[in-house]
């Protein structure tokens, strides 16, 4: 239940009010709880690259009959660590976190601040073009990163158990199938478990990596940037090559700024400034390590750090570690497809809440079994982590760059940093972000077509479903009638008024709605009391406290109400509208009717669209929720008007 508006703000004679009950103070403390939080859903993608990015690394210059030469082994170390300490610790973590908008992370709200920012039409356009790519990019990546996280995962059984290495396929397809079949009982219980299991993960690996360390302590030589140039001059264009491995130790760079509203800022940096990335630099260099001393161990250097006697518990606790970071892709997919539905670059889809307390908690049946089926399919069709992971980079890179691009604009327009400055710095990590992208482009022919696809298709499948809408809204204000017209004719029109309320849903607040002309056209009577209602969808994460509502009365008994809502929010027309009482509108949800225009749409004979675009456009629109279940009415309450729309 909505709490008391707290504000009310009088403009003509027009109330703006409304509780924010999604407020929240993003100032979040640093505490065990919120740390233990961090290590559970930020850093599971991330914190599980040991298992298979140095060995797919290291295969480029080296392989079992033929091991890498200590140099090279130490340049590639020296080129993970150069890249944890560059993009993830000074881009994301030093850098973009402080671009939050409204607390909120992640490439969708870095778009709309960069949009809010910019007067242009065409640069908001292509901002918004650049942000939609990232996501759509993200997508891919969250397709790929449970098949090559539970695949490597299970690969250990090959270690530890030889004999019965055919069955790693068959078991990571049961994970695979049993993980996106709990999504709909929700994250909540399972959830408090993630924090303590990442904690005991990052623990393992760092003892492991130090016990390989003090039988080889030349490798932290790795450390010092030499190793990494010398790799480079050396190798030319082999390096470039390797580029696209060495970048598999950064995926999950783009989670820490995300999640940066659940957790917020300070947590998530003080995680991996003083824990994670200590726990990951010291796993990287003892497989180094183990490597110099015994390069057989290339078959799979992370398994090969444990005794015998530990590799089944080490397999186990990385089953676990991986779905963990699984879990944690596909509620960031949760919940980046609903910021893309409420604005507008999705069609609506049937959104679950799994936690009655817990709004962020979502369920989206569709999407998870698309994120499940692609998810399925790479892992038959791959059949090993080194294989995939020849998909896995483009994803990466592409969003990197994307948020690069995006930084600049808002690190220039709002944080007024001087022109030459943000050339230097965020121009060097565009730069960075697009070598790694080049050299993961090599990877096409092996795999890396598959994110480049999906982003491909999404982009196109967003940008269809925007252009549609916008032409049947363009349709639907050329065709409709201007409310102060309407209400000049409506006493004189000897309408008869019938008792109760009704609630007329239209997309212009200054239109009539077309539903409520069909309905006088047909049953030629206007309730007692008429709320026209608009859902405006704001481009930042959430409305601001006291703004949810803006309610305008037009005549006796009849009122426009505005709401808003940010595309980290769910709308609930019944409980918004329930708070018109708070300042005198009479509202009652048992006793309202909704009406609503189900739109027929059909091709003009002048079509804006082509034939193509126009049959993904119908198929989008007969796949989509109704806006009643979306706005969450109750269905009894709902009268549907039929109405013919030609674009």
């Amino acid at each position: 239940m909505a709490q008391p508006a707290d504000q009310a703000a009088r403009r003509g004679n027009a109330h703006e009010f409304g509780a924010d009950e999604h407020a929240r103070d993003h100032r979040t403390p640093v505490g065990a709880a919120a740390l233990l939080g961090v290590l559970g859903v930020v850093y599971g993608d991330i914190g599980t690259s040991p298992l298979y990015a140095l060995q797919s690394s290291v295969n480029i210059v080296g392989s079992v009959a033929h091991p890498a030469k200590p140099w090279e082994i130490l340049g590639i170390e020296s080129l993970i660590f150069w890249a944890l300490m560059l993009v993830v610790t000074l881009k994301y973590v030093l850098l973009v976190m402080r671009a939050d908008h409204d607390g909120e992370g992640g490439i969708i709200a870095l778009m709309s601040l960069a949009q809010r920012v910019c007067k242009s039409p065409r640069f908001r356009w292509i901002f918004g073009l650049v942000g939609i790519g990232g996501a759509c990019l993200f997508f891919g990546d969250g397709i790929i990163t449970p098949a090559i996280s539970v695949l490597s995962a299970v690969e250990g059984i090959e270690v530890s158990i030889p004999s019965a290495a055919h069955i790693i396929i068959p078991v990571a397809i049961v994970i695979l199938i049993a993980l996106f079949s709990v999504q709909a009982l929700g994250t909540g219980t399972i959830g408090r478990a993630f924090g303590p299991i990442m904690l005991i993960w990052f623990l393992t690996i760092a003892l492991l990596g130090i016990s390989s360390i003090v039988h080889a302590p030349e490798v932290l030589w790795a450390l010092w940037p030499f190793y990494a140039l010398q790799f480079v001059y050396f190798h030319g264009w082999l390096a470039f090559i390797a580029l696209g491995s060495v970048v598999l130790s950064v995926t999950g760079a783009e989670a820490l700024y995300a999640d940066m509203g659940h957790f917020g800022r300070s947590p998530i940096r003080y995680a991996w400034l003083f824990f994670v990335l200590p726990a990951l630099t010291l796993n990287y260099l003892g497989q180094g390590a183990l490597l110099l001393r015994h390069p057989e161990a290339l078959a799979n250097p992370f398994y090969h750090l444990a005794p015998h006697w530990a590799q089944i518990p080490l397999l186990i606790l990385a089953t676990m570690a991986t779905v963990i970071a699984s879990q944690a892709g596909i509620s960031g997919g949760f919940s980046l497809c609903r910021q893309l539905i409420q604005l507008g670059y999705l069609p609506r889809m049937r959104i679950t809440h799994t936690n009655a307390e817990e709004e962020a908690q979502i369920y989206l049946p569709v999407f998870n079994w698309l994120l499940g089926i692609g998810a399925l399919l790479l892992v038959v069709s791959f059949r090993s982590s080194s294989a995939l992971a020849a998909a896995y980079g483009i994803a990466v890179t592409g969003t990197f760059m994307c948020t690069a691009a995006l930084a600049m604009v808002v690190f220039r327009r709002v944080f007024k940093w001087s022109a030459p400055v943000v050339g230097v710095v965020f121009g060097f990590f565009f730069l960075s972000d697009t070598t790694f992208f080049a050299a993961n482009v090599l990877k096409i022919p092996d795999g890396g077509w598959v994110p480049l696809a999906i982003g491909v298709s999404a982009t196109i499948l967003m940008t269809t479903w925007q252009r549609g809408r916008n032409l049947i809204r363009a349709r639907q204000q050329a065709d409709s009638l201007p409310v102060a017209s309407f209400l000049a004719r409506l006493p004189q029109s000897r309408t008869l008024r019938v008792p109760g309320m009704a609630v007329f849903l239209t997309a212009n607040p200054d239109q009539v709605p077309t539903c409520l002309l069909h309905n006088l056209k047909h049953n030629k009577v206007l309730h007692d009391h008429v709320l026209f209602v608009t859902v405006q969808n704001l481009d930042q994460p959430e409305a601001e406290r006291g703004h949810r509502a803006m309610v305008q009365e037009l005549a006796p008994n009849i009122h426009r109400v505005i709401l808003r809502y940010g595309f980290m929010e769910i709308p609930n027309l019944p409980r918004a509208l329930e708070e018109l009482n708070a300042i005198g509108v009479e509202f009652d949800a048992i006793q309202a009717s909704y009406f609503v225009s189900r739109e027929l749409v059909v091709r003009s004979t002048l079509p804006k669209m082509s034939l193509w675009r126009m049959w993904l456009f119908l198929l989008l629109a007969r796949n989509s929720i109704p806006s009643t279940e979306f706005f969450r009415i109750p269905p009894d309450r709902v009268v549907e008007l039929g109405v013919r729309i030609a674009i």
